[in-house]
C-alpha cells in the first residue's frame, strides 16, 4: 500500500472533536493511519480576520488510488458539513492530500505535491513531528529544509489543549 500524507485542519464548532471525526472516518474507509502529528494552533493563513485554526498531519496507508483517495477526502468533508463559500474561509474541515508515495503529477482535479505545501508553516510543522526525513519528491529536498527555508511567518505552536 502506498504512503500517503494528509493534512487535515478546522476552525469552526468543536475543532478537536472534528480532527477525531474526520481520522476515525478515514480509518472506517479502509485508509489506515500510521502516524498523527500533534496538534497545532495556528492564526488563520490567506483571510487573517478569523477565527485560529486547528492543524494536524496525518501519515497513512491505502489502496485506494490518488484520485480515488482525493474523492474520499472530499466527501468526508461533505459528511461532515463543510460548506465551501470563501475561498481560505472559516471552516468545519479541511482534508488536503499533501503526497501520495513519491508521486509527482498534475491534473485539473489533483495535483502531487500538494502545490503550496512548502508556503505554509501550518502544514510544515506538523510534519515535522512526523516525517522531518521525507524527500519532496518534487523539490528533492526534505520536510526539514522546506519548513526551514518557509517564507512563511505565522507561527504554529502546539495546542495547549491537547
Amino acid at each position: 500500500m502506498p504512503k500517503v500524507y494528509i493534512h487535515t485542519g478546522t476552525n469552526l464548532g468543536d475543532r478537536a472533536a472534528n480532527l477525531a471525526r474526520a481520522a476515525a472516518l478515514l480509518e472506517a474507509s479502509g485508509v489506515v493511519i500510521a502516524q498523527s502529528s500533534r496538534v497545532y494552533e495556528t492564526a488563520a493563513w490567506g483571510l487573517p480576520d478569523q477565527a485560529d485554526f486547528l492543524n494536524q498531519a496525518l501519515e497513512a496507508y491505502t489502496e485506494r488510488p490518488p484520485l480515488g483517495l482525493l474523492e474520499l477526502l472530499l466527501g468526508i468533508e461533505q459528511k461532515m458539513g463543510r460548506v465551501r463559500v470563501q475561498k481560505w474561509g472559516s471552516r468545519l474541515i479541511d482534508l488536503d492530500l499533501l503526497y501520495y508515495g513519491r508521486l509527482v503529477m498534475e491534473t485539473e482535479q489533483l495535483t502531487l505535491p500538494h502545490p503550496f505545501l512548502h508556503q505554509r508553516n501550518f502544514v510544515l510543522a506538523p510534519m515535522m513531528d512526523i516525517a522531518p526525513d521525507w524527500e519532496d519528491p518534487k523539490r528533492g529536498v526534505p520536510i526539514r529544509a522546506l519548513f526551514a527555508q518557509c517564507p512563511d511567518r505565522l507561527p504554529a505552536e502546539p495546542w495547549a489543549g491537547a
